[in-house]
């Protein structure tokens, strides 16, 4: 133990940001207690809590970097147990139908399934000394004192047949249960605001199958194939080599798009992105699962560091504070950045809440601009188009176009996008030069043909 805060910390919630916040409370406090509606222990396969578990997840290189610090030797382990990797920049991109020149940017890409490297994280976290895992638990509500001016611990049932209520008292209370968080709801309970939510509906749709290649030369080396959906090429999709030899498929539609998970429609929808790769790929793979659907209404931001009050030892982190639209893979690499936030936080000493928050929202600023923004490209999208937003727009199109013909600006794009480098990376005078000059030689360029039905 490096520096000690208190004796118990509770964290609701045993999702990619809670088991982040544990490793990092492990350090400050004799007990940390993890509450988990699922079963979870040794589970690798997707569950109930976590919606998306079986499409498509994006880890970001920042976020691979700091699993890297939390828990040494996790890549390398990752690794050596057989899970794919790649550099970020040299994976098969398309934007606005046109293939990205790739470009290496020295960040590497673990390509495991959300389910697999949950249970990774989840299994070094357990390890540590003083954690606690109470699994098929739920969350009644939390527990103040007589002023209700700090969270004192949190009411929770077990699932056994029988079981009664009880408190499990705490030093601190983390929220990382997710976008459906009942926050807002306990605290106007307790006498205070609920925070202000910013809404951006994007009607997102995620259909997921699984497949064994009949021949993996068709992937041609490449770790993933990504024809990311845009206004003018609605239809998306993620393939990505995973464990055991398979390929996950991940085809995403927007504004109330949809494609089947039946196997015909699956394959015909493919037919309809704006390049053939993915069908080219799969057409004649070998099935090993049902399709599964989820739908993603809208990204969802609440400003809790806007209140004017909020409860002592308590605090709010991962999607409870911010989700973001899952298309950008930014979820698990920004819980990873908060958990940092509260490691340094830790170290002061006990952790002030609204000044937290307020810490956690310059973290959260940079990627929620970066996909709110992306997705107010379609004009059907609500939202306040702003000057800055249009000028942004049209160098990130730009941008785009530069990189189809420009690996360097593939690469600089893919740090930032990765959250490794800052946007002030794209807007030096060089990069300037280079997106100013792609452009013009990708605009001469002969133009990528879409599929027919597209």
């Amino acid at each position: 133990m490096t520096h000690r805060v208190g004796e118990r910390a509770v964290v609701l919630g045993a999702s990619m940001a809670g088991l982040l916040a544990a490793r990092v409370l492990a350090d400050s406090y004799d007990e940390v207690v993890v509450v988990e509606r699922d079963a979870v222990a040794g589970t690798t396969t997707a569950r109930k809590g976590v919606g998306q578990g079986r499409h498509v997840h994006g880890l970001l290189a920042r976020g691979q970097q700091i699993l890297d610090e939390l828990f040494p030797g996790f890549t390398r382990d990752a690794v050596a147990a057989g899970i794919p990797t790649g550099d970020l920049g040299e994976l098969r991109w398309f934007f606005n139908g046109r293939r990205l020149a790739p470009g290496r940017t020295g960040l590497l890409c673990v390509s495991a399934t959300r389910p697999v490297l949950e249970s990774r994280v989840r299994d070094r976290v357990e390890a540590l000394a003083g954690v606690t895992l109470l699994e098929r638990h739920d969350i009644a509500g939390l527990v103040a004192d007589e002023t209700r001016d700090t969270v004192t611990g949190v009411r929770v049932q077990s699932q056994e047949p029988g079981a009664a209520e009880r408190v499990i008292a705490a030093d601190l209370v983390v929220d990382a249960t997710g976008r459906g968080s009942r926050t807002p709801l306990w605290l106007e309970e307790f006498g205070y605001e609920r925070p202000d939510e910013e809404r951006i509906r994007i009607d997102l749709s995620y259909t997921t199958r699984r497949f064994r290649l009949r021949d993996e030369a068709v992937l041609d080396g490449d770790l993933s194939i990504n024809p990311v959906s845009s206004p003018s090429h609605r239809r998306g999709a993620f393939l990505s080599r995973i464990e055991d030899g398979l390929v996950v498929v991940s085809l995403t539609g927007v504004l109330g798009d949809s494609a089947p998970a039946d196997l015909p429609g699956f394959l015909e929808w493919t037919r309809t992105l704006p390049v053939t790769d993915i069908h080219d790929a799969i057409h004649d793979a070998e099935p090993v699962d049902d399709g599964a659907v989820i739908r993603y209404p809208a990204s969802q931001r609440r400003r809790y560091e806007r209140l004017d009050r909020f409860p002592g030892n308590f605090l709010v982190v991962g999607d409870a504070a911010c989700s973001f639209n899952p298309v950008y893979g930014q979820g698990m690499t920004v819980s990873a950045l908060e958990a940092l936030v509260l490691r340094e936080h830790l170290a002061r000493g006990p952790v002030d809440p609204q000044s937290f928050l307020a810490d956690i929202a310059q973290v959260i600023e940079v990627p929620w601009q970066f996909s709110a923004g992306a997705d107010l490209g379609y004009p059907e999208v609500e939202g306040e188009r702003t000057p800055e937003w249009e000028a942004s727009g049209a160098f990130m199109a730009a941008l785009h176009a530069a990189a189809t013909v420009d690996g360097e600006v593939t690469a600089t794009f893919m740090r930032v996008a990765g959250l490794v480098a800052t946007p002030d990376a794209l807007m030096t005078p060089e990069m300037i030069q280079r997106v100013t000059e792609g452009a013009q030689r990708a605009a001469q360029a002969p133009a990528a043909v879409p599929a027919a039905a597209a």
